[in-house]
């Protein structure tokens, strides 16, 4: 696919070239389109969620949006789970594959995964739909919607049969319950091992997270983030072994941050996060180079507005207490993002972007420690 550059507001930076790996203390930035609106027999493409198979190669995941922009069970859409592959850092990328098309009107939707290291195992979670259900409209107890695995053993290139994780996921005795659903993206294995998906709800609205330590033969619920009313939502394992859950808010101008000591079984009372509008947002540990210097980062991205605009990456060195460091990541439209390492250590985030008008393209961008750490001009620093 055709790749350009960024143009980006006073960032004193050296671009670096597609298809040039990346030199130490050589900032880079790349950008390449994965997913274009009114191709492929798609009006438009939406919920990015990127992942590093385990030999490298990295997966882009969407929602191909067949009539509209609408969500799952709204404006009669039709929604199908695609993804595309890419083996060069995501200079170029394959042919779109669709790994679930449900049916007529039907929604495959809101993508989250994992790698099972030890079992050199992708997981990919998704939400399933049936037509006109959606969060408000599915009914407590039924199979309106549906959490659905699959996994894949050859680095993304086929996929199992799904599996059906609905009654773990949401507790179909209860008369509120209507759906679950899944991040999207942000889903972790942690250090020793376990398997955690971040989880969100309605009726009412909450967050959790769903965890197994068999390598997915079985898992379990958590209980909810006490208090707050959240949805969308990502996981970061901290360098104690806590676990941190960064949530999408229902209201105000914050997100809500929550930590887990036992590895997602519960929670402690949220505090505020990142100020942004409410929108899906990406947080991902960043080790620290070979030879150690500079530490482990945590790595956050999200528009900073106005409204769903003008793309950053913020960075913390504290484990997510604050994220002081800004970068501009691109200006004009931008919505929902998430990240991935590659195994080159630069990271990737797939995210929304707008020329025209919002939700055009599902953009890959690549940078690189040095990027983040180069120099900053005023407006790349945060007030």
């Amino acid at each position: 696919m055709k790749s350009r550059a960024i143009p980006l507001c006073s960032l004193a930076a050296v671009i670096g070239f597609l298809g040039v790996a990346p030199v130490r203390g050589q900032p880079l930035l790349q950008q390449t389109d994965v997913f274009a609106s009114g191709t492929e027999g798609y009006v438009a493409y939406r919920i990015p969620a990127i992942e590093t198979a385990p030999d490298g190669t990295l997966l882009a995941f969407a929602e191909a949006r067949k009539h509209n922009l609408g969500d799952p069970g709204y404006d009669d859409n039709d929604i199908d789970l695609v993804c595309r592959r890419s083996r060069d850092a995501g200079v170029t990328w394959s042919p779109m594959k669709i790994i679930e098309d449900p049916g007529d009107r039907w929604s495959a939707a809101n993508p989250a995964t994992l790698v099972d290291r030890q079992k050199k195992r992708i997981w990919l979670f998704y939400l399933r739909c049936k037509p006109g259900r959606n969060t408000s409209t599915a009914r407590p107890g039924t199979d309106d919607s549906q959490i659905l695995a699959r996994t894949s053993d050859d680095n993304g290139a086929s996929w199992s049969e799904p599996i059906d994780l609905t009654g773990v996921t949401r507790d179909l005795a209860d008369p509120k319950w209507r759906c679950s659903v899944v991040g999207p993206g942000g889903g972790i294995e942690t250090r020793d091992g376990r398997l955690v998906i971040p989880v969100w709800m309605f009726e009412p609205f909450a967050v959790f997270a769903v965890f197994s330590t068999d390598h997915g033969r079985t898992w379990q619920r958590g209980q909810r983030v006490p208090v707050i009313s959240g949805d969308e939502c990502q996981l970061v394992e901290l360098h104690d072994g806590r676990l941190m859950i960064d949530i999408r808010q229902q209201s105000g101008p914050h997100r809500w941050l929550s930590t887990s000591s036992d590895g997602g079984q519960t929670w402690s009372p949220a505090r505020p996060g990142e100020k942004v509008t409410p929108v899906c947002c990406a947080i991902e540990r960043y080790p620290a180079p070979v030879d150690g210097e500079g530490g482990d980062w945590i790595l956050w991205t999200g528009p900073k507005g106005p409204d769903r605009a003008n793309l950053v990456v913020r960075i913390s060195r504290d484990e997510g207490l604050t994220f002081p460091w800004e970068r501009a990541v691109a200006p004009g439209l931008a919505a929902y993002s998430d990240l991935a390492v590659l195994r080159d250590g630069t990271v990737g985030v797939l995210w929304e972007r707008g020329a025209e008008r919002g939700y055009q393209f599902i953009t890959f961008t690549r940078f690189n420690r040095d990027w983040l750490a180069g120099p900053t001009s005023e407006e790349d620093q945060r007030p």
